[in-house]
């Protein structure tokens, strides 16, 4: 067998120690588990995005509010952010209307506890698998130091073995444990890029979310208010 086959990666992970291989197995699956949160966050934000723009731009053309509540009924469920929000309020705010003697601060009051409650939801779909993604960025590398720990520990008691130490007596050995740490830093580097990219992008969502809300009450107040 050649130096190269040797020290090939998969003949490094083959040759590791049992904990090792649990080590390695589950950075992998970390990694693995990562990148599928990765996509599905990447997917959801943009399409939270998008709809955001949408629904905004529909609100802000000057559509009768009861019609564009009509229109979303016909959506079946497929509302996004904002418009989750808009007719968590709008629905409360008609309900409290048609009640009579109501007074109008109740209804405002009302109106905005309903999209408050709708804004904390969305606001959990937009930090949904971050808190995983974090763990991996910052656990990940650690796990992979401890494997290669072992497996240099493992080396080094091998050499009470060897009369003669040479370096490719204990070359595959720290090889085989540095692959560990290889596989954590490979697990961490994608997870802590992820994770600031989409908590950077969830605040600047909830913080439009916010403004929305802000500015859908000012509205319904001056509806309710005759202004």
């Amino acid at each position: 067998m050649n130096q190269t086959e040797t020290l090939s990666i998969w003949h490094l992970i083959a040759e590791a120690s049992l904990l090792v291989q649990l080590v390695m197995a589950l950075l992998m699956l970390a990694s693995v588990v990562s990148w599928y949160m990765i996509v599905q966050r990447g997917i959801y934000q943009a399409r939270a995005k998008q709809a955001m723009v949408n629904f905004e731009r529909q609100f802000w053309s000057g559509i009768d509010l009861s019609q564009l509540y009509r229109q979303g009924n016909s959506a079946r469920g497929n509302a996004e952010g904002v418009e989750n929000i808009f007719r968590a309020g709008f629905k409360e705010f008609s309900r409290l209307r048609q009640q009579s003697g109501t007074d109008k601060d109740a209804i405002m009051e009302g109106t905005q506890r309903a999209m408050r409650v709708a804004l904390a939801r969305e606001e959990e779909k937009l930090e949904e698998n971050l808190p995983f993604l974090a763990s991996v960025a910052s656990v990940s590398p650690y796990v992979g130091l401890f494997g290669t720990v072992w497996g240099i520990m493992n080396s080094f008691r091998g050499l009470a073995n060897v009369h003669q130490a040479t370096l490719a007596t204990v070359a595959p050995g720290i090889s085989e444990a540095l692959v560990a740490t290889a596989m954590g830093l490979f697990a961490a580097i994608p997870a802590v890029l992820a994770y600031n990219r989409f908590s950077a992008r969830a605040e600047q969502l909830k913080a439009n979310y916010h403004t929305f809300a802000e500015e859908f009450s000012a509205v319904l107040h001056r509806q309710v208010h005759g202004g």
